[in-house]
């Protein structure tokens, strides 16, 4: 069995215990990040999917809890921020730009033949506002907060909370805007028939659907280091710190 007890942990249970299972629930549109709170047979019984053959695919990884690769639930909050921060962060920030540029052009030359660009440019333009606003909130506000808690850890001391209250707070926040951004994200993958252009499409429309995929894949990601661990990590530190204090 690749993990223990696959049968009765959620997705995102899994791909935190083994990161490289994510391949294969991106393969079958099954979330890991926004809405992993389900088990393999609850998510494929939603997308009509065989669980024999996800079951199939994890087990040909041909990988156990003990080589699984990178293990980011046993580093350390400000290590795991640097690491969004610098990967994640970084990426998103690239794109947005490539990524808008593409999307305008391809609905300004294609949209009259194929009206569902135009649909897919409004879908990213929102998802590249939001995700600005979002990654400026975290980088600003929560992520500076989660290391005033590892420090406060290192030297026994809790300052003044801030004006936000609880950590939770912000994380609650953050995780409505990452499902706000999954769910525009979901709509641009249905709209463009899971990113397959059509015949006549030109090289930008054919580089800026494979852009998108790749896109999507980084904010899966992205969203599963941070729903699934970095915030459950900062938000038992800080119960930890208040049963001290």
């Amino acid at each position: 069995m690749l993990i223990n007890n696959i049968s009765t942990q959620t997705i995102k249970e899994i791909v935190t215990e083994n990161f490289q299972t994510a391949a294969v629930f991106e393969k079958y549109s099954l979330d890991f990040c926004c809405r992993g709170g389900k088990t393999i047979n609850e998510a494929c019984t939603e997308k009509n999917v065989s669980v024999e053959t996800v079951l199939n695919d994890l087990a040909d990884l041909g990988i156990s809890q003990d080589n699984s690769g990178t293990q980011y639930a046993g580093w350390s909050l400000d290590v795991l921020i640097d690491y969004i921060v610098k990967n994640h962060h970084a990426y998103v920030t690239r794109m947005i730009p490539v990524l808008y540029t593409h999307t305008q052009k391809i609905a300004a030359v294609h949209g009259s033949r194929h009206p569902e660009v135009i649909e897919i440019a409004k879908h990213f333009e929102t998802v590249a506002v939001d995700l600005q606003q979002h990654m400026q909130k975290e980088e600003q506000m929560l992520f500076p907060f989660i290391l005033t808690l590892l420090e406060a850890k290192k030297t026994g001391l809790l300052s003044m909370l801030p004006p936000f209250g609880s950590v939770k707070n912000p994380i609650k926040m953050m995780e409505r805007e990452h499902q706000a951004a999954g769910d525009e994200m979901y709509g641009i993958r249905s709209l463009s028939s899971g990113y397959l252009p059509p015949d006549d499409a030109c090289t930008t429309y054919r580089v800026a659907y494979q852009e998108l995929q790749e896109f999507e894949k980084d904010l899966h990601q992205h969203v599963h280091l941070e729903n699934n661990i970095l915030f459950p990590k900062a938000s038992a530190l800080e119960q930890e710190l208040l049963s001290k204090n």
